[in-house]
């Protein structure tokens, strides 16, 4: 996981360093509204904010459903709410169960990406019945690179945010929540020394 941290974080400045072949284009069709606000997928679940994470206990509130929650405030802040579930084909008996929160500060790149940068106070609870340790909290502090972002406007949900991840995956695509963000205080929210 170090170097896997290492790598991104290289990978993130290498990135950002390098000039823009294709600028964001700022309009209706491809970024319709604003990326401040509170985001999330499928349905709708998952959300950033206080009713997710308890980062001072490092404890979660479980969502009825799996899903992701994106916020962004309009001076350089996020936060990340992840609940998934991952299959293991080999041991079909095996899926894992991941929650994770993370919040810090976004730069909007040129190159049309963005690059999240954590406070260092983020966490994630890991369950694998099949794992020696079938249940454990670690750190998660992560430097994320996303590739691209798209806001479309569905004519059923309203505005649709669409991330590419800094290999080009899509992350799940988001529907708007909220237009002000629903997050936790934007500085670091536990001593991690």
């Amino acid at each position: 996981p170090y170097i896997m941290m290492i790598l991104v974080h290289l990978f993130a400045l290498v990135l950002a360093s390098t000039p823009a072949l294709g600028q964001i284009v700022y309009d209706s069709i491809h970024n319709a509204t604003s990326l401040v606000g509170t985001w999330s997928s499928g349905s709708k679940g998952v959300v950033t904010g206080s009713g997710f994470a308890d980062p001072a206990n490092k404890s979660f509130t479980y969502a009825k459903t799996t899903g992701v929650s994106y916020s962004f405030t309009g001076d350089g802040f996020y936060e990340i709410a992840r609940y998934r579930f991952k299959g293991n084909a080999s041991q079909p008996n095996c899926i894992t169960g991941i929650i994770n929160w993370s919040h810090g500060t976004y730069d909007l790149v040129s190159n049309g990406s963005i690059v999240m940068t954590p406070f260092g106070d983020g966490y994630q609870q890991i369950q694998d019945t099949c794992a020696a340790v079938s249940n454990f909290i670690e750190d998660y502090n992560y430097t994320e690179l996303y590739q691209s972002w798209r806001i479309f406007t569905d004519p059923t949900d309203g505005y649709k945010l669409h991330l590419f991840e800094f290999d080009g995956s899509p992350v799940a695509p988001q529907f708007q929540v909220s237009a002000s963000p629903n997050m936790l205080p934007t500085r670091n929210l536990r001593n991690t020394t």
